[in-house]
């Protein structure tokens, strides 16, 4: 029950895999440790340090675990599904989150209120018809929440409270107002907490609660667990940093850029700038101005990269930290001026600091929260170290600080408020997964602190298991069963029947494998595999003749038939030379508002250290007509013949001249903006196109060269001392399954095989019930190629099978990917695939194929593959 429910809410709420693992982890503590009053701290702690040796102490008076995901990771998510989880599996009905500050709180309010964007239990069918009451510290002591009828009626109650609501310190001689004793319930409503049975407390942004007062505070709530979610699993003393002694499971950083959940941080200034030979005004102007290329250079690439791709058009917007409040005031008069890009940006520029109140307090505010809104105005930030924790952005792209600071505070601050995407993953367009920091100044410091061993964009967790202290991998090349079956009889006959089995994978003119049955064929193999053995035994010297080859041939034949599944060779490619009309249409260039630069800009990576030059001086030959730069792109897409659309791409490419004589100086300007931006330009102009197309056919191109294709080596990166496991196993952590190697199959092709989830070894376990015959396909085994935006890749399936009646082709996904685009993409192909296939089958008597997509929570091992 517990893994089919972890699998569950993974897919339902659209769980990454650390959250996953977390999931995963909270499953396996709360079957060794379950949630109790009467639980002792003390002998849970050895308990869990027996599985869990990196956990040294709880840190408070009773079992409480810290989970650090990286920013933009998702820990608002995973405290819904810890409560789902909690709430399912073990009846826990009370929770009480807790919130470090107001902003936090606010948006934890929001978050867990039904109807919301971002409401975490979106998904979870049984919150749908009785969603949990939410209890806050604004509304705890009204009467129709504090009356005895509500507090303790059944169902799931969260409440959620800011820390400075329960801090047990006195203050002006009186207790919090929680302490207080409440007429309705007899007694506080602290106390009332503190007595419930089940009460979990989940703490945001933990590091905000070591303090002693908070400590305290904490403990006096007598929690049955706590559950604490942090980016940052330390607390600084001095110049040091003391790490929690309670991590249960950290994903840093570091591993979150590795896998694309963030976007890449990179330093950006002028080339062969140097700040000293400026005025610190003149210093500031350039910053700014550099900032806003880079802003508008953004802001095409996401317009772009959304209409290629039909999502939502994101706004990006660039933050500026300034000095202290007057010099907010004066950068918004600044940059809001004619002064500035001949008056741009005026009524799209706000300033954020403390010093504001009242109804200019609120207009910001609200214009705040709505930044990420593609209609909201505002396209610059200004403010004065007050957006810190709990503002959870993802368009924000270029920073540009302007307020002294050590490069580590830079960096850290920098991770904290701009590495969230706006699609949630990275989309291969580099502008558009790239957080920009303009940093003239203090460019090689940065860059310096980014390298340091300790640097976050460096640090990695490392988690230690029981009796291994260095747990380390390696790569395991796995060969089909069937050439196992090679290895037998002497070492002349093992010589020989590598050599058939190695004519028999270069044969391209087999229909099928059965097809090697026929005396003709096999007389061809027999003359090959002779003419190769014999050459190579003419130079081994004392070596016996080779005693009936044809018997051999024959034995190789059949274990290559029993052995494999008939995979013809096809290759679908997306079929090219369409007809493509496309109607006139006025561009929309509300976003087009490049700025010419006289220097090009150099962007370094902090990660990988790699260089990007933004050249605002590209060489290349001088159009006489302005439109030419864009014609001369766009008559190199694949789908636009300018024959046939000369007129209208002049139409448009004169649009695009327009608008930019609308806001430059002059035709110079004009011009150096179409050299240095005409490949964005043209993509921008393209991706519109083709929402205004007609395209005749879109079907796929099929080439179809032999009846089968041998199987090929799989290679997969194990961890040390999971080479081999029984795939119906399901006491392991799951967290590692992708570094597990599963053996003991029957019927499987391959003697073993890693799978990607839980779901996957499943779903093998009824294969191995109802399949003659199945696979985990190698990379380059198939060639079905999908189209990504504009990109070309090629699909792996999960699995293929073969029953006595079909051979099927299996993608398992969490059921919240089902209509992801390039899910549906890869089932498009896969099924132009497996068409091709039964047709070609079909004219040699053979077995049809059908294709799969299986949702993750369908794969019961009650079911039959037939079911599917």
């Amino acid at each position: 029950m517990t893994d089919r429910l972890v699998n569950t809410i993974s897919g339902r709420l659209s769980l990454r895999e650390p959250q996953r693992i977390s999931l995963e982890k909270l499953a396996r503590i709360t079957e060794l440790v379950p949630p109790s009053k009467e639980t002792d701290p003390q002998a849970a702690l050895k308990l869990l340090q027996s599985e869990f040796p990196q956990i040294v102490d709880f840190e408070r008076d009773f079992v409480s675990l810290c989970f650090a995901l990286a920013t933009g990771v998702g820990k608002t998510r995973l405290m819904g599904a810890f409560i789902s989880y909690l709430h399912l599996e073990h009846k826990i009905n009370h929770f009480f989150v807790l919130a470090p500050n107001l902003t936090i709180y606010n948006k934890l309010i929001a978050d867990f209120t039904p109807g919301m964007p971002k409401y975490v239990f979106k998904g979870i069918a049984e919150f749908v018809q009785d969603p949990p009451q939410i209890i806050t510290g604004d509304n705890y002591e009204r009467a129709d929440i504090a009356r005895a009828g509500v507090l303790f009626q059944s169902g799931i109650q969260i409440n959620i409270f800011n820390i400075s609501k329960i801090n047990s310190e006195v203050r002006g001689g009186k207790s919090p107002r929680i302490k207080r004793l409440s007429e309705y319930i007899g007694e506080s409503y602290f106390e009332y907490l503190a007595n419930l049975p089940d009460l979990v407390l989940l703490m945001d942004e933990s590091h905000r609660y070591r303090a002693s007062a908070g400590v305290k505070a904490i403990n006096e709530l007598k929690p049955v667990l706590g559950l604490e979610l942090t980016a940052t699993p330390f607390t600084e003393k001095g110049q040091n940093q003391i790490a929690f002694q309670n991590i249960m499971y950290h994903f840093p950083l570091a591993d979150a850029m590795d896998r694309g959940y963030v976007k890449e941080p990179a330093v950006v200034t002028q080339k062969n700038f140097r700040a000293d030979q400026v005025s610190p005004e003149a210093l500031e102007r350039i910053k700014l101005e550099d900032g806003i290329r880079v802003h508008e250079n953004t802001k095409v690439h996401l317009e772009t990269w959304a209409r290629q791709n039909d999502r939502p058009i994101v706004k990006p917007f660039m933050l500026v930290v300034a000095r202290d409040t007057s010099h907010a005031d004066q950068l918004q008069k600044f940059m809001e001026s004619t002064e500035f890009f001949s008056g741009s940006y005026a009524g799209k520029v706000i300033q954020v600091h403390s010093n504001q109140g009242g109804e200019e307090k609120e207009e910001v505010i609200q214009r705040l929260l709505a930044v990420e809104s593609p209609d909201e105005p505002t396209e610059i930030v200004v403010h004065v170290n007050m957006l810190k924790e709990g503002w959870d952005v993802t368009n924000l792209y270029t920073i540009v600080p302007l307020r002294a600071a050590n490069a580590r505070t830079l960096v850290e601050q920098s991770m904290g408020r701009g590495l969230r995407l706006p699609y949630g993953k990275r989309t291969g367009d580099q502008a558009v997964d790239t957080l920009n920091i303009i940093a003239h100044d203090s460019f090689q410091a940065i860059i310096d602190e980014a390298n340091r061993g300790d640097s976050v964009l460096k640090f990695r967790a490392i988690e230690l298991e029981p009796g291994n202290q260095s747990a380390s991998v390696k790569t395991v090349v796995t060969a089909p069963t069937l050439e196992a079956a090679m290895k037998t009889g002497s070492v002349q006959e093992q010589r020989f029947k590598a050599t058939v089995y190695a004519v028999i994978s270069e044969r391209k003119d087999l229909a099928s494998s059965t097809d090697l049955t026929k005396p003709e064929v096999q007389a061809t193999i027999v003359a090959e595999a002779r003419r190769r053995y014999d050459g190579v035994q003419a130079e081994l010297e004392g070596m016996e003749p080779l005693a009936a080859p044809e018997k051999l041939v024959q034995e190789v034949v059949k274990t290559v038939i029993k052995g494999t599944i008939d995979i013809p060779r096809i290759i679908v490619l997306p079929r090219e030379g369409s007809t493509v009309q496309f109607a006139r249409f006025q561009l929309d260039l509300t976003s087009i508002r490049y700025q010419p630069v006289a220097r090009d800009l150099l962007m370094q990576f902090l990660r990988t250290n790699e260089q990007h030059i933004l050249s605002f001086n590209r060489a290349g030959s001088s159009e006489a007509r302005l439109e030419d730069y864009l014609i001369r792109g766009l008559i190199d897409q694949a789908d636009i013949c300018y024959d046939e659309h000369a007129d209208l791409l002049y139409d448009l490419s004169g649009q695009v001249v327009t608008h930019l004589r609308s806001y430059l100086a002059d035709d110079k300007e004009v011009r150096t903006i179409l050299q240095y931006h005409q490949n964005d330009l043209v993509a921008f102009i393209a991706a519109q196109m083709r929402e205004h197309r007609k395209v005749s056919d879109t079907g796929f191109e099929v080439r179809i060269s032999r009846g089968f294709t041998p199987l090929k080596q799989s290679a997969n990166l194990v961890e040390t001392g999971l080479e081999s496991m029984d795939f119906r196993r399901s006491d392991f952590d799951k967290s590692k399954i992708g570094r597990i190697m599963f053996t003991g199959f029957q019927r499987c092709l391959y003697p073993a095989v890693k799978f990607d989830s839980d779901t996957e070894r499943r779903f093998s376990i009824i294969l191995e019930r109802d399949a003659d015959k199945w696979l985990k396909p190698a990379k380059g085994q198939f060639q079905i190629i999908y189209q990504e935006g504009n990109q070309h890749s090629e699909y792996v399936p999960d699995f293929v099978a073969e029953s006595s009646k079909t051979i099927y082709m299996v993608e398992t996904k969490a059921r919240n990917e089902l209509s992801d685009p390039v899910v549906l993409s890869k089932k498009k192909a896969a099924e132009q695939w497996c068409s091709h296939a039964t047709e070609f089958n079909r004219s040699q008597g053979k077995k049809p194929w059908k294709y799969l997509l299986i949702a993750h929570d369908q794969v019961q091992e009650n079911m039959g593959l037939e079911s599917f």
